[in-house]
């Protein structure tokens, strides 16, 4: 895995959801129901965590690069493309057909965390103290 290019997504995970963040609490809340806010800061929510998840894996990397760490950090990409962007899409589009992605994307956070149980078990004593 290019941990450059992981750094950038990382970063640009953060803008969007800073960004996503600010739009979602200052240009949708007359626009939206309130279901339909929730429902956009839940993706918001959820990206936040897994952004800094990610970034706490590749911080970890730097001392202590061990395998797994790239699938990790892909699944956590992956969920929340699919997690919060669906609900992203959802709540600005209305259509209700979106919902069927998210659970991937809540799928793909599940297994990235079970892939950092798996990483974390599998470092030899000392690489990660």
């Amino acid at each position: 895995m290019n941990y450059r290019l992981a750094w950038i997504g990382v970063a640009l995970s953060g803008f969007v959801m800073v960004a996503a963040g600010a739009f979602g609490a200052h240009g949708l809340r007359d626009q939206l129901t309130p279901q339909l806010l929730d429902t956009f800061e839940t993706g918001v929510r959820y990206q936040a965590w897994h952004t800094l998840a990610m970034l706490t894996v590749l911080v970890w990397r730097v001392n202590a690069p061990l395998k797994g760490q790239g699938l990790v950090l892909g699944l956590w990409a992956v969920g929340i493309l699919l997690f919060s962007g669906s609900l992203y899409l959802l709540a600005l589009t209305g259509i209700r057909g979106l919902g069927i992605v998210t659970p991937f994307g809540g799928l793909a956070f599940l297994a990235g965390w079970l892939a950092l149980a798996v990483c974390a078990a599998r470092a030899r004593p000392g690489v990660s103290d």
